[in-house]
């Protein structure tokens, strides 16, 4: 019987395909790491958040009914404000329960972007830099994790809840630093047990005898890209039955809190967020879809709003009583905002003039406004808050290096959070 033909191409497929099914890692970056999830090149950090939890409103939540709400013009449609528990802070009435919570949080109101297409709001949103063919910027999870660390050791340190198409990933760093995908926070963690039909003793013959086939061509070819794999690879492999899978699964919780975080995906997703935070993590994105309303706005954005205002305020309420909110960071934000004039269908279109963010927890001054918009929504007022002066914030809040220059493979300098500055007024 022939030799099959497993070139080394085969074998860097090979390895991607089972990183993919074992902790469905499927974010490649170009540079090999010296530790797997990068804690060999970590650097002392200091801030304030150990944690982040960043809830992404995939499809570019409307700002001006949920945290900027207007009064007195036509822009402001069928949205009321409410009082928060903060004097002269008011939310969409939607929102109760954030605004219960509003000395914990600081809304962000004068926020912009360049681009009123998806795609890029969302690329320049998690990476601070604009979309380009050349190159791929790493997220800001990625960033977290090669800076400070992994907490657990044995755990990954990055992850993604919800939908991740076209999601950045580590970008120019190591594949290693990439979030670990969890498509259903219900289901948890997907192909964590070898197939019924692979024994153990199977399993690792053919690991073995695919090791072989390449052997001679690793000794003469440094592929740092190969390397990468194969320590993540290691890693899958032995968190396959291990005790700290425990995390990923929110069945552990008590019924209560699983219904008090809310029967839907965000809700389960922050839960899992939660105890992902207890298990050690340093950056979970949270992916919640459906804001894209060009149409019949407020029949969509009655469902949206609740589960937002139920999960967020759940998370927050639980993060405190487990003493987590002091060292967590809870974002919120999306990719730009929605137009002010209402359309014909009852919707509102795409608006990067003007949006709004919420930054609750560890490093940030709660119960307060940043920013204005003008009275229809339109244009920022006050205090212009650049998408990278936004991430800087959370970088600092985090306390990455923000000055210090990181060089992609083409030797092009980048910095965590872009160009930008931190707004001081919004840090602890």
């Amino acid at each position: 019987m022939s030799r099959p033909d497993f070139t080394p191409e085969h074998r860097r497929d090979f390895m991607k395909t089972i990183a993919k099914q074992t902790l469905g890692v499927s974010f490649a970056g170009t540079v090999a790491s010296q530790g797997l999830f990068g804690e060999a090149q970590a650097a002392a950090v200091t801030g304030k958040a150990k944690h982040i939890i960043y809830l992404f409103m995939d499809g570019a939540m409307t700002h001006l009914d949920t945290f900027d709400p207007k009064v007195g013009v036509e822009e402001a449609g069928e949205t009321k404000p409410i009082q928060t528990r903060v004097p002269g802070m008011q939310f969409g009435d939607r929102f109760p329960k954030l605004s219960y919570l509003a000395n914990a949080i600081a809304v962000v109101r004068s926020l912009s972007t360049e681009t009123g297409a998806h795609d890029k709001g969302k690329y320049l949103m998690r990476t601070s830099y604009k979309q380009i063919n050349s190159i791929q910027h790493p997220a800001m999870g990625a960033w977290m994790v090669s800076e400070a660390g992994r907490i657990n050791k044995e755990m990954p340190g990055n992850y993604v809840i919800g939908g991740n198409n076209r999601h950045p990933g580590a970008g120019f760093l190591p594949p290693s630093l990439s979030p670990v995908p969890i498509a259903n926070a219900g289901t948890g963690l997907q192909n964590t047990k070898l197939p019924k039909y692979l024994s153990p003793e199977l399993f690792n013959r053919r690991l073995s005898l695919a090791s072989k086939f390449d052997q001679g061509f690793q000794s003469k070819r440094a592929n740092t890209q190969i390397e990468s794999y194969n320590q993540l690879y290691s890693e899958a492999r032995r968190l396959l039955g291990s005790e700290h899978l425990k995390v990923f699964d929110i069945k552990e919780e008590p019924q209560a809190i699983k219904e008090a975080y809310g029967s839907n995906q965000l809700g389960q997703a922050c839960l899992l967020a939660r105890r992902l935070v207890q298990g050690g993590a340093r950056f979970i994105e949270v992916n919640y879809g459906g804001w894209d309303m060009h149409q019949d706005l407020y029949t969509k954005l009655d469902e949206r709003a609740a589960n937002l205002d139920n999960a967020v305020g759940n998370l927050l309420r639980d993060l405190h009583s487990k003493g987590l909110l002091d060292e967590t960071l809870v974002v919120l934000t999306t990719e730009f905002g929605r137009k002010p004039k209402m359309n014909v269908n009852g919707g509102r279109d795409h608006h990067p003039g003007a949006f709004s963010s919420l930054l609750m927890g560890a490093g940030i001054k709660g119960g307060q406004v940043y920013g204005e918009s003008d009275k229809q929504g339109f244009s920022v007022a006050k205090d212009h808050v650049s998408v990278s002066d936004f991430n800087k914030t959370i970088a600092a809040a985090a306390g990455l290096p923000l000055e210090e220059e990181r060089f992609a493979p083409n030797g092009r300098p980048f910095k965590i959070g872009g160009n930008g500055d931190p707004v001081a007024a919004l840090l602890a």
